[in-house]
């Protein structure tokens, strides 16, 4: 049975604790919790499964770590998805999540970007016509007014996150028990899928950093993870620890 009294129990409590994450985003604090790299690891920390939860914060952190909300742009809402994967994977495998149900939830989660993409540009537009409300209104003081507006606004953005895990997440497993009667080529594909990611995030790292300079941190994780998978057959956690790692210290020397 897939729905039982602990997996209900569990969804309700991420939705809860991914609308409280989701609200670092830009809303209150950004204190960077809700970045991916941390997120995930959390999620599964909370679900019992943090490895996990490391292995997906980590993967989608590497492809999204540049995209950030200045000014009017809102990039992809990669909270959810990490927050999502972990969630599905680690509820969808009772003792610890394959490598080819965690590429299978990535790439699930992959698919609902645009969904939450428009689903954020919605919110943004109905909280701007709060402060055109309250400013609007007369018989009240402003302040009071744009206050009620400012922490209306704030519980749209907590229940946005929240309503699409409660959607997301039960789809989720659905899908995750139907990919488990797939054929066994499907899921050699999937875990040779979450290998290669950090190859595809290094790269789309190095195209937002320039194109003009490959930075010599970024290749040498590049290649010490390489030669991990194929020579040391090292675990797929180690290999992504190593290519993030190599990711982040390529982006704070360009910085510098």
């Amino acid at each position: 049975m897939i729905f039982d009294f602990h997996t209900v129990a569990a969804i309700a409590g991420i939705a809860l604790v991914g609308g409280i994450v989701g609200l670092d985003r830009t809303a209150v604090g950004q204190f960077m919790i809700s970045q991916p790299v941390v997120a995930g690891p959390l999620t599964g920390w909370l679900l019992g499964d943090a490895t996990t939860g490391l292995i997906i914060g980590a993967v989608l952190e590497l492809i999204w770590v540049l995209d950030i909300p200045v000014g009017t742009f809102v990039p992809a809402d990669s909270t959810i998805g990490a927050i999502s994967a972990t969630a599905i994977a680690v509820l969808g495998s009772p003792g610890g999540a394959p490598l080819d149900v965690i590429g299978f939830c990535i790439l699930l989660t992959a698919g609902i970007v645009p969904i939450t993409m428009k689903v954020d540009d919605v919110v943004r537009q109905k909280n701007s016509r709060l402060a055109e409300a309250a400013v609007a209104r007369s018989g009240e003081h402003a302040g009071r007014r744009l206050a009620r507006a400012h922490f209306a606004g704030l519980g749209i953005f907590f229940l946005k996150p929240l309503v699409l895990y409660l959607v997301f997440l039960p789809m989720g497993l659905i899908a995750v028990s139907l990919f488990a009667d797939m054929p066994e080529q499907v899921h050699h594909a999937l875990s040779l899928f979450v290998k290669l990611l950090p190859l595809l995030g290094a790269a789309m790292v190095l195209r937002k950093l320039s194109m003009r300079q490959f930075d010599r941190h970024l290749l040498t994780g590049f290649i010490i993870a390489a030669v991990s998978v194929q020579v040391l057959h090292v675990h797929a956690f180690v290999v992504v620890l190593l290519t993030v790692t190599a990711g982040w210290l390529g982006a704070r020397y360009s910085e510098r």
